[in-house]
């Protein structure tokens, strides 16, 4: 079950540079409501390191461009 995202989350995602992809990333999967252990899981990284593209504090390797791609685009519709 997932407890959803925190305030703060949403608001250090709203505030970051959204040309990087994390952090659109984020955005959809917060939009939607997408657990970061599933987006994590699916990208076989841990949760952290998502919370950190999210926020733009760190960007995904550029071999996970792909397929984060295809991930804001499944979960956009």
């Amino acid at each position: 079950m997932s407890l959803g995202y925190t305030q703060r989350i949403d608001s250090l995602n709203k505030k970051a540079d959204d040309t990087l992809l994390g952090v659109r990333l984020g955005r959809v999967c917060i939009d939607k409501n997408i657990p970061v252990s599933r987006i994590a899981s699916q990208l076989g990284v841990t949760r952290q390191t998502v919370y950190n593209w999210y926020v733009g504090t760190h960007v995904p390797n550029k071999e996970l461009t792909p397929l984060i791609n295809k991930l804001i685009a499944k979960y956009k519709k």
